[in-house]
Formats: structure tokens, sequence, C-alpha cells
């Protein structure tokens, strides 16, 4: 199974490094294979350091892409995750 879906990076300091470690560990829960995107940059979900490397923004579009038996789920968990901006007080 693959799904994917795009977000937009809410929360006031982008995929710095306490979130990409959030959602590196919350990939890690899912037998899927993910990727994120964003422009001409991709990186693997579990991956702490190829997050840092996307240089996502507050504001930035980035693309999900799931693959695997846990697709739908992980896609719904780290659209969750963005959504609560990575449990930040902003």
């Amino acid at each position: 199974m693959m799904v994917e879906g795009t977000f937009i990076i809410q929360n006031k300091l982008g995929l710095h490094a306490r979130a990409a470690s959030q959602l590196a560990q919350l990939a890690m829960n899912f037998d899927a294979e993910i990727m994120l995107y964003q422009g001409d940059k991709s990186a693997q979900a579990d991956s702490v350091l190829a997050l840092l490397l996307l240089e996502s923004g507050k504001g930035k579009e980035v693309r999900v892409h799931c693959e695997g038996p846990d697709a739908d789920a992980a896609l719904a968990a780290i659209g969750a995750l963005i959504a609560e901006k990575f449990h930040e007080q902003e």
C-alpha cells in the first residue's frame, strides 16, 4: 500500500533538531518506508540528519510518502504531529 499527503510546517522554528527527532522516532514505530519531500530535496523520515537537511521552515510545504503495511497509520500520525506543531508551546 502507498499513500501520500502534503502538509504545511506550522511551528515557529520549523523542522529543527527536536522536531526532527520527534518525527524520526515516530516514523520508526511503523512498518512502512516513509520519505519526506520539499522542493527538490528528500529525506528518509527515520533519519534526523536527513530531516534537518530539508531545512523546512515555518510555512514550508512538505510531501510525505508512505509505503508498506502501516502506510495509512504512518501518514495519519505524521500529519497529526505536524498539525500539532510538534507539541511546541509558541
